[in-house]
């Protein structure tokens, strides 16, 4: 199983890659510089020459052959789990990740033979996230420390703030990337303040979709920080919850310093994609936290698998263990024991009553 943990994580690691390319592709508006799919140019895609590798074709073709890695790494992934994983719900888990990954094919297909309508672009966006926050579970629940969890967590405060936190930073991902999809990066050009003022003076609806965004980033900072401010405060001394935490709040302020950063540089790509990619990072590792708090509740969900015991082979008596596989002597001794029981704490007269 640990092996299976390490490819879990791989996986995990090459869609970071894939979001990374695909936000270069939307960065650069390379979107239909390979016109064709799932060929390229007519050429099956491993096959196109490379030396034609240029311009935003890079870029989209780049991308093409990332997601196909990644599709091919998640069919092992999901095979390997059915072969070796007991529980059922991470089975189920991973042919989730393997129906999520073809659905996100077929939507990047669409992008381009329907010439990137905006609804299937973002679509294409969202579903990137989903699939990633299930190849960051697979990688969380498949590694030892998961196996190892602590007792039960008894805080269901914290356990609905983080899971809200999480919500929050995915519904904030989805906004981010309808303003992108739309052209809504520099609908509002100023920063901090929007046409300098706080509340745009002008609404259009690229304009709202871009202040819903910055006000967004607000709401999800202050989940954040509280979400962070609390575990330190009840659960300094749990690593498994500290370390997420942290790293949130790390990450939270960093994807807030580039969101400012893109509007500034007039969306320059390599800044711009580093906003998503961040951001995506930002969603794992507010799973992560949320999982952690829920830990032993999928632990106590999980079947059993050790070999089914009949109660009628081995029975036990949680009044004295060691008389668990004793059999009456005959049959009239257990009725007389059933009619006449003894008193619970009396102690025998002599060794012929303990002798029946």
């Amino acid at each position: 199983m640990k092996w299976l943990h390490r490819y879990a994580t791989l996986v995990a690691a090459s869609t970071v890659i894939l979001i990374a390319a695909g936000g270069m592709v939307t960065s650069t508006g390379s979107g239909l510089s390979v016109p064709d799919w799932p060929n390229t140019y007519g050429r099956f895609m491993f096959l196109f020459p490379f030396d034609k590798w240029v311009g935003g074709i890079f870029y989209e073709h780049s991308h093409r052959l990332i997601a196909s890695t990644v599709g091919f790494l998640t069919v092992i992934l999901a095979f390997w789990i059915w072969r070796v994983e007991p529980r059922a719900w991470v089975r189920r888990l991973g042919f989730a990740a393997l129906g999520a990954v073809i659905l996100q094919g077929v939507l990047g297909g669409m992008t381009v033979l329907l010439g990137l309508p905006p609804a299937v672009s973002i679509g294409h966006a969202g579903l990137a996230q989903l699939f990633f926050c299930i190849t960051v579970t697979l990688a969380l629940v498949t590694s030892p420390s998961w196996k190892t969890a602590p007792p039960a967590l008894d805080d269901p405060l914290l356990r609905r703030i983080a899971l809200t936190t999480t919500v929050l930073v995915y519904c904030q991902i989805l906004i981010g990337a309808t303003m992108r999809h739309i052209g809504a990066g520099m609908a509002i050009p100023t920063f901090p303040l929007a046409f300098g003022h706080v509340l745009p003076p002008i609404w259009t609806t690229a304009i709202a979709v871009h202040f819903a965004h910055r006000a967004g980033a607000v709401i999800v900072l202050g989940s954040v920080i509280a979400t962070a401010a609390h575990v330190w405060r009840w659960h300094a001394g749990q690593r498994d919850l500290v370390r997420p935490a942290t790293t949130m709040v790390i990450l939270v302020c960093l994807q807030a310093t580039l969101g400012a950063l893109v509007v500034m540089s007039g969306l320059q790509p390599i800044i711009n994609t580093a906003h998503v990619v961040n951001g995506a990072l930002v969603l794992a590792t507010s799973l992560v936290l949320t999982l952690r708090t829920r830990a032993s509740s999928f632990q106590l969900s999980a079947p059993s698998f050790q070999s089914p015991v009949s109660s009628s082979q081995f029975p036990v008596s949680s009044a004295n263990p060691g008389t668990a596989n004793r059999e009456p002597a005959n049959p009239q001794t257990a009725n007389r024991e059933l009619a006449n029981p003894r008193p619970a704490n009396r102690e025998p007269a002599n060794l012929r009553e303990v002798r029946g």
